[in-house]
């Protein structure tokens, strides 16, 4: 196609698409769609080679959240039958933490429900950096408090914090009828905020609540304009108890078309599949890590993921490696001399230092562009007669062990 051809050059070059072109992409049809990963995956494995790097969710907070957005099991009203519990101690969250890194992450990202932390939850947040930084001096971690108020991105990158994480989740044009009690120019100060005091910008979106292809284009560009050094993709997962129960709007080939037009809009960024990878990519899963360097490893916030070892495994079946602790995950002309990727020199991370941490199911905060989403029906075995674009409300599962409670994590 001479579309993906002029893509694939464009990315090489990190030459912006055109709009067109990028609706283009999520217009192919199924008989295409392995042409468009492809090329996608070219453009990947130019910048990240086969590397995939390991994230690892520390929930710091969960539930009871005063905001109203309609995708998170955390909200104001939420009927989800979640885990609620208060600040996690920075010695239980460091012990959460460890046991991510055991199994393979580099980043740790800690998250806490809530419009946006008050001065003591960053004092409360930095005591738990430090905590984890003095285990494991060369881990990355990544806050995701919510909306930040002047001078706390300054305080937390003090603390030891790398990046920050604050989704945009959708266009600007339909923000509105996702969320009411902030606004899109509200998430959009916190990630300028995070950038300016030089902590690596980590800013992505939710796929699957009803939006447009041109919600979609418009959400990814404006995430280009920002330039975050990571930009986490989920997947709605809809579940009862919130305003977006019966949308179910996504299929295995529709998240593969959307992570690759993510890929050709920003070639050179860290693209992370985040929360929603289990319920919608399904068993094509490995296609998917052809399109992003990035994945959760094990459970998300408030919902459970696929098991820690099945993730390794699915790596290394792929043909593809777990980015090591002594390797910078952004091409050079990003990563800079900060080392945000690595911390091999000792540096610091600079605002184009390396990737932030986030997702919806999987690792919002704040105004929940991750709350985890989690729905109350118990995993069983799928239906064999299941299409692809049936609901599947038995993939999706309550987290119910790690942080915040007396069970092993996932990881």
């Amino acid at each position: 196609m001479d579309l993906l051809n002029t893509l694939v050059d464009k990315g090489l070059r990190r030459e912006t698409p055109t709009r067109d072109e990028a609706l283009a992409v999520l217009a192919t049809t199924d008989d295409e769609l392995l042409d468009v990963v492809a090329a996608a995956g070219k453009v990947r494995r130019h910048w990240f080679g086969r590397r995939v790097k390991l994230n690892y969710l520390v929930n710091l907070k969960s539930g009871l959240c005063p905001e109203d957005c309609s995708y998170c099991s955390q909200r104001l009203g939420s009927k989800a039958d979640i885990l609620k519990y208060t600040w996690l101690k920075p010695d239980e969250a460091s012990q959460a933490a460890a046991a991510g890194l055991a199994g393979g992450a580099k980043r740790v990202c800690l998250v806490a429900s809530g419009r946006g932390p008050t001065d003591r939850d960053v004092d409360r947040v930095s005591d738990t950096i430090k905590a984890i930084k003095e285990q494991n001096e060369d881990v990355e971690v990544c806050a995701c408090l919510g909306l930040l108020s002047a001078g706390q991105a300054e305080r937390l990158r003090e603390a030891g914090a790398d990046a920050y994480n604050h989704n945009l989740n959708t266009s600007e044009s339909t923000y509105g009828e996702i969320t009411t009690t902030h606004t899109y120019a509200d998430r959009v100060d916190t990630v300028r905020k995070a950038h300016a005091a030089g902590l690596s910008a980590c800013s992505g979106l939710i796929a699957g609540m009803g939006e447009t292809d041109e919600d979609l284009v418009d959400v990814v560009f404006s995430l280009r304009e920002l330039d975050p050094d990571s930009v986490p993709v989920n997947f709605l997962i809809p579940f009862e108890g919130t305003p977006l129960a019966k949308e179910w709007n996504l299929t295995p080939q529709r998240c593969l078309r959307i992570l690759a037009m993510v890929r050709f809009v920003c070639p050179d960024v860290e693209v992370r599949i985040a929360g929603g990878r289990e319920v919608h990519l399904r068993t094509m899963q490995p296609l998917a890590l052809h399109l992003a360097n990035s994945i959760f490893l094990g459970d998300y916030l408030t919902s459970e993921g696929q098991a820690g070892k099945a993730d390794l495994e699915m790596i290394a079946d792929a043909g593809f490696e777990v980015e090591g602790a002594g390797e910078v995950t952004l091409p050079e002309h990003r990563a800079g001399g900060g080392a945000c990727g690595s911390h091999a020199d000792g540096g610091a991370c600079g605002s184009h230092g390396d990737t932030g941490c986030g997702s919806h199911e999987g690792g919002g905060c704040g105004a929940h562009e991750g709350g985890g989403v989690c729905g109350t029906a118990p995993a069983v075995a799928p239906s064999p007669a299941a299409s692809a674009d049936e609901p599947r409300p038995d993939l999706v599962a309550v987290r119910r062990r790690g942080a915040g409670t007396d069970l092993a994590p996932n990881a």
